[in-house]
């Protein structure tokens, strides 16, 4: 196994740092991503590689003025000791007016500035900041050399200070930059490199960690990355049981920081039901006394949050009351459906009993998220020019009903151009595709083809039914062939993403 943590992937957003970085002209740049997800880490191999490394970088607090303060103070501390240059270190810091000016004297220096949790500056205690850092913006921004890197967690608040027409940074950002999760072909390197070769492993790591590359160094560190047959348990127990496991607190504190009020019910109901409809998830809120909010609620968790997912079958018009809602990160929703009541009953029961029913009910977890996995996976081969499925629009599945009582088809693919659609019936495990699963199937791609307004403008289309797993043994493919039913699984995506 690899014994070093390198960096993989993003090699779309190292380009465009690099290119901000080495332009020689003084930039101001918003990058945008959910906690971590490796925004620091990408200007830190951009830097690494043209700026010789020297970062001045600040994580601002969710605090006051004079947290702030603080916190400039010890960076600058850090960073003349790292660097050796002093010429800073008698400069006295009382106000938001003396970071700003550092701010811009380090920017005239060549130094990069990057302050980190940027979205703090919308709470009201700390948004006089933003005042003084306009002044300091408009004098550097025909300047040469320098720049300045916001990065923030939440994106809306995000906006809010930068874009918001009465925000004095307003139209100050010369460059954007969104850093989402790493995308499955850096994954697959990743697990290559260190040895994790089983598909069924790869689906456990992705329906906690999905491509969040700080939770895989977490891994690494704790010594999990590599092959063992105890993985699940052995992965369960370092990171989240132990006294020093470094996810343990991860979701607690992701609520402090980022959610104030009742939010946390909503999700909490949202992990136990899985994807559900607004009148189902009403009816549960109501039962544990919630009350008119959910819908502000809900608003909330998706818009600004970006922590719940409203679902929407194919063709449907955004006012379809057919949506369903959904939380959209898989570790949100291991927490708190799987892992998070199991590290509290921990507290009183020998630690064996709650880890092995966290490992079942994660088990069940991954049944949920492999749609989304598989979803993704050809999408992203599609994009790249790899798939065996050429795509014209974003793969959704189906239901005719919020419950999906009636008809229902886990994903639907089209490619319009050449009049194709294909529909996929996805199960964690292989054995599961039985013959009275499959009649179900076939059932339901031909109600929805002869019976359905949306499915009857496909009906002289070429249809494709597919069926997914993690593994498909040799044998149970080659049966399912026979019969005349398509077999893909992980592997099949490896071996295009990333092939030998």
């Amino acid at each position: 196994m690899e014994n070093i943590w390198g960096f993989y992937g993003r090699n779309t957003e190292l380009a465009e740092v690099s290119r901000i970085i080495s332009s020689g002209r003084w930039f101001f740049c918003a990058i945008s991503g959910r906690r971590r997800i490796g925004k620091t880490s990408l200007l830190q191999k951009a830097a690494v590689e043209l700026a010789e490394g020297k970062l001045f970088y600040v994580q601002i607090p969710d605090s006051d003025e004079r947290g702030v303060i603080h916190a400039f103070r010890e960076a600058l501390d850090d960073f003349e000791e790292t660097w050796g240059d002093a010429s800073l270190g008698d400069r006295l810091l009382q106000s938001f007016i003396d970071v700003a000016a550092v701010i811009g004297i380090l920017n005239r220096k060549g130094i990069i500035v990057v302050l980190d949790e940027f979205q703090y500056f919308h709470r009201k205690k700390l948004s006089p900041f933003t005042s003084f850092l306009q002044a300091q913006v408009d004098r550097l921004r025909d300047t040469r050399g320098g720049g300045i890197f916001v990065l923030g967690s939440i994106h809306t608040e995000m906006m809010a200070v930068l874009e918001d027409r009465t925000s004095p940074l307003f139209n100050r950002v010369t460059h954007r930059i969104q850093v989402g999760h790493w995308d499955f072909e850096a994954l697959f390197e990743m697990w290559r490199t260190h040895e994790i070769v089983q598909p069924g492993h790869w689906l456990f790591l992705w329906s906690l960690f999905e491509g969040v590359p700080k939770f895989y160094q977490d891994c690494f560190e704790q010594r999990l990355l590599g092959q063992t047959d105890d993985y699940r348990q052995t992965t369960i127990l370092r990171l989240f049981f132990e006294g020093a496991s470094p996810l343990r607190d991860e979701a607690a504190n992701w609520f402090l920081n980022e959610l104030r009020g009742r939010y946390d019910s909503v999700l909490k109901l949202l992990a136990r039901m899985g994807p559900c409809s607004l009148g189902q998830l009403r009816n549960e809120y109501t039962q544990v006394g919630g009350g008119d909010e959910l819908s502000a609620y809900l608003r909330v968790l998706v818009d600004r949050f970006g922590m719940v997912e409203k679902l929407q079958p194919i063709s449907a018009i955004p006012k379809m009351r057919r949506g369903r809602y959904v939380i959209s990160d898989n570790f949100l929703s291991a927490w708190l459906n799987a892992i998070g009541r199991n590290v509290q009953m921990a507290r009183v029961q020998p630690v064996h009993k709650p880890l092995a029913r966290t490992d079942m009910m994660l088990a069940t977890h991954e049944g949920t998220v492999f749609e989304k996995m598989i979803r993704q996976l050809t999408e992203e081969s599609s994009q790249k020019g790899v798939g065996d499925f050429e795509l014209t629009d974003l793969i959704r599945g189906y239901w005719n009903k919020p419950d999906g009582s009636d008809i229902e088809i886990d994903l639907v693919a089209i490619n319009e151009d050449q009049r194709k659609i294909r529909f996929g019936s996805c199960k964690r495990n292989a054995d599961s595709h039985s013959g009275s699963e499959r009649k179900n199937f076939a059932e339901h791609v031909h109600r929805f083809l002869g019976e359905t307004k949306e499915g009857r403008k496909f009906n002289d289309w070429q249809v494709e039914k597919v069926l997914y797993a993690p593994d498909f043994a040799p044998s149970i493919r080659s049966g399912l062939e026979e019969k005349g039913w398509m077999c893909r699984d992980l592997a099949d995506f490896q071996q295009r993403l990333y092939p030998n």
